[in-house]
């Protein structure tokens, strides 16, 4: 018997509010799951993005990121 028919099967002998919180249980996990590989690609792109950036001439200078105040 495969793990997702053993599963079933106990799921089957739970009263339903326990079942509803075994579902809820799963959809938590999926989201985890989606949230998991949504975070490894926005820090691929990044990484991307920012590859070799460090060699680049600065355009700015510390004095243009000072704010004045009169």
């Amino acid at each position: 018997m495969e793990i997702t028919d053993r599963i079933v099967e106990k799921i089957k002998s739970l009263p339903e509010e326990k079942q509803a919180e075994v579902l809820d249980f799963v959809d938590f996990l999926e989201k985890k799951i989606r949230e998991s590989e949504n975070e490894d690609w926005r820090k691929f792109s990044l990484e991307t993005a920012m590859r070799e950036i460090e060699d680049e001439e600065s355009l700015y200078t510390m004095d243009d990121l000072k704010e004045t105040f009169s």
